[in-house]
């Protein structure tokens, strides 16, 4: 239970109880509903969240218009934190900055000088530095408010008056896109092309039941304020316009350069939203120094005002588009931005909204602002006429109007008591506009513009009156200030031109590795303490080599860069790796277990090249085994992955290429066993099934061969000697077996 004091009345305070958790729960809910109404959602009419909306009406109060003069940044979020918005002015003139940043916003909203930040990620500079005015595209969206176009509340503490919502000439939201995180929900909208905006807004106009599949042909997709290119499809583009929720695949846009001689150079020439180039270059050197695209041999970053970052291949051989495939694959020269449309309805209800909503909602408010707008202008004429009528009767009965102005001790209470013919009489708002009249306008030329005024006013007043009773005169007029705003702001605009475009993406899922490697000879060395390494050229297997005091060679063999190896491990797991990384010759290598992620406690059991389609024999120390297909144990990350699964002493002992018919196992005790591959099944993963048979000790030794061709090993002397006669070895899987032959050896192996 918690206690709560309730000061209400100072003399007789009193405390009442409720249920910690109805307590917690209520207010836990209402700093929900803060966050979500007041912080982190926009509002689907203006497309702002309050301190955008706070920073924008106090830069207007500052007189700060887009061709006027530009004021300190710090004065500006003073002023939003002093009057409307109290927090923290960091927080503040962040949230100013960014919107002046024009490869963060579409459609910038504040027109800065100074340092504001950059593509790089660097920060803007203090707000003492900096200056700042509204742009033409933040007018558009104040215009209205001294016509009563929007409602106003209070400010935090009730000195001043704030708009609830801006009359917002253009779909914002959708123009400069907005992200935010709430509680139990959030919001990311790309940004989109006023002109597009434009169009299907005026096309639902004409068609109020059109489909989000015809509002595709006016907004194909998002217009990202850095460029790039969108590789979704289409249908995929459709359905998260549809539903409010999907997703796109962006692209840097790149080309390549000519270098003369047969080289050349990938340059990037616009890089994917809201990427920092400087960490884009780090992940890109990441990835050359890891070997990840091993053709990839170095990024120079030569930008200026522009975007201008180049990507060096190693050699000339390799396919361009290959490469770049390999890089949107591995780095952020491709990126996947999410959409979640999810805005306050009428600044009230979060909802995830269509496409075909949310521009609904924009044309509603703006019906709203023109309905309120034109009653403002109508109040305002009434008003001016109602002057002006006073004025005619003023200067047609003028000598008697001065003659009370100049004899009478109170010439108003006189003036409203008149009767200035035929049943005329002036009331208290004529009589003061008469009384407060300047001299200079007691001319005979002013009676003929008071009365042409006042014509264009009852004219004015006709078409408003018609205006307010007709829905098909408003949406005309809103189709008009629309095709304003496009004009303003359109493709014919250099800010209004599509900067993101739309391709197919050229998928490169499974690019072999030797398209992207040039095909070199080497021979591959690795020790008996795990050091590997890659010699140039095709050695001679006997060839003497140097290795670490106390260490001495176990693995040599012939290979190409273009080669994968695959290395089993004691531990039952494969390991992948490309030949292109091994290190050079000309030391001793490096250690296996950097390359991938091989315990201490794991020994080296094999380590040859892989050959797709192949068929291994995999058996562990127990005598437990099976037939894997080479192609399923191909590891893809430094972990490696597990095949053969052992546990307690038991250790990955076993693998050989499949080549024949029958096996032949032998155990620690010299018996032999030989029975037909068809009892072994085939699997990708698992403990396997039973070879041989013992009482003590464990498997020795394993191969497959041709049962017609006979069994082959060794003899002590190192002569190679084959067995055919195998009727008295040959039996069933998991049998005990038969004493080996004589003359096998010793160390109870076949080769």
């Amino acid at each position: 239970m918690t206690e709560i004091d309730d000061d209400t009345s100072p003399d007789q305070p009193r405390s009442t109880t409720e249920p910690l958790r109805r307590a917690l729960g209520s207010r836990y809910l209402q700093y929900a509903l803060s966050t979500i109404m007041h912080r982190a959602l926009p509002d689907a009419r203006d497309g702002l969240k309050p301190v955008h909306r706070r920073i924008l009406f106090a830069m207007r109060e500052l007189k700060l218009a887009s061709n006027g003069r530009f004021r300190k940044s710090s004065k500006i979020s003073g002023d939003v934190m002093g009057n409307y918005h109290p927090h923290g002015d960091t927080a503040i003139y962040d949230a100013m900055a960014r919107l002046a940043q024009d490869f963060n916003v579409r459609y910038p909203l504040v027109d800065g000088q100074g340092n504001f930040g950059n593509i790089d990620g660097d920060n803007p500079a203090a707000s003492r530095y900096t200056e700042a005015r509204l742009t033409a595209a933040a007018e558009a969206l104040l215009e209205g408010l001294n016509e009563d176009a929007v409602d106003f509340r209070d400010n935090y503490d009730g000195t001043l008056q704030e708009p609830v919502v801006l009359p917002a000439a253009f779909p914002n939201l959708l123009a400069n896109g907005s992200s935010g995180i709430a509680v139990g929900m959030a919001t990311n909208i790309p940004p989109h092309n006023i002109d597009e905006l434009v169009a299907a807004s005026l096309h639902l106009i004409k068609t109020p039941d059109a489909r989000d599949e015809t509002l595709l042909n006016y907004v194909p997709g998002p217009d990202f304020p850095t460029g790039g290119i969108i590789v979704e499809p289409k249908e995929n583009i459709l359905k998260a316009y549809e539903t409010g929720r999907g997703s796109f695949r962006l692209r840097c846009k790149w080309e390549v350069e000519d270098l003369g001689r047969g080289t050349w150079q990938i340059v990037i020439t616009e890089i994917p939203y809201q990427v920092a180039k400087s960490k884009l270059i780090e992940k890109i050197a990441e990835i050359i120094q890891l070997k990840k695209v091993p053709l990839l041999a170095d990024v120079r970053d030569e930008s200026a005002d522009d975007i201008r970052l180049i990507l060096e291949p190693r050699s000339k051989n390799v396919d361009p588009e290959m490469l770049m495939g390999m890089m949107f694959r591995n780095s952020d020269l491709e990126i996947r931005f999410s959409l979640n449309m999810n805005v306050l309805i009428d600044g009230v209800t979060p909802k995830v909204c269509s496409l075909k909503e949310v521009l609904r909602a924009f044309l509603d408010h703006r019906r709203d602002v023109l309905q309120r707008r034109s009653r403002y202008r109508l109040a305002q004429i009434d008003k001016r006429l109602e002057v002006l009528e006073g004025y005619i009767i003023a200067f047609l009965n003028l000598d008697r109007v001065i003659q009370i102005i100049r004899t009478e001790d109170d010439p108003k209470a006189v003036m409203l008591a008149e009767d200035w013919g035929g049943g005329v009489f002036l009331n208290d708002n004529q009589v003061e506009a008469i009384l407060n009249m300047r001299l200079r306008s007691l001319r005979r030329l002013e009676e003929m513009e008071l009365r042409k005024e006042r014509d264009d006013l009852r004219a004015e007043r006709e078409g408003l009156v018609e205006l307010l009773g007709s829905d098909d005169l408003q949406w005309a007029r809103i189709s008009d200030e629309l095709k304003e705003v496009r004009k303003q702001f359109g493709k014919k605009t250099e800010l209004g031109a599509r900067r993101t475009q739309f391709a197919e993406a050229t998928e490169i899922e499974d690019v072999p590795l030797e398209m992207m490697i040039d095909r070199e000879p080497i021979t591959v060395v690795c020790s008996k303490m795990g050091w590997v390494r890659a010699m140039k050229g095709h050695l001679a297997l006997d060839t003497a080599l140097k290795f670490k005091d106390g260490d001495e060679g176990r693995f040599v063999f012939h290979a190409e860069t273009t080669d994968r190896l695959l290395v089993l491990g004691t531990n039952g797991r494969f390991y992948t790796i490309s030949a292109a990384n091994l290190p050079g010759g000309r030391g001793m290598g490096e250690p296996l277990r950097l390359m991938v992620d091989l315990p201490n406690e794991a020994e080296i059991v094999d380590m040859f090249i892989h050959k797709p389609g192949r068929k291994l024999l995999i058996a562990s120390s127990a005598g437990d085994g099976f037939i894997a297909p080479e192609d399923d144990i191909v590891a893809q990350t430094r972990s490696g992955k597990q095949v053969l699964n052992v546990k307690d002493d038991v250790r990955a002992k076993i693998c050989k290429p499949v080549d024949g018919d029958h096996v032949a196992v032998v155990g620690e005790n010299r018996k032999v066993l030989v029975f037909a591959i068809e009892e072994l099944p085939e699997m990708s993963r698992g403990k396997g099934v039973r070879l041989q048979k013992y009482k003590d000790g464990g498997l020795s030794d394993a191969t497959t061969f041709t049962l017609a061709n006979g069994l082959a090993w060794k003899d002590p002397a190192g002569r190679t000697r084959t067995e055919t006669d195998l009727g008295e070895w040959i039996g069933k899987r998991a049998t005990a077996g038969r004493m080996a032959p004589r003359g096998f050896p010793r160390d109870n192996t076949f080769t």
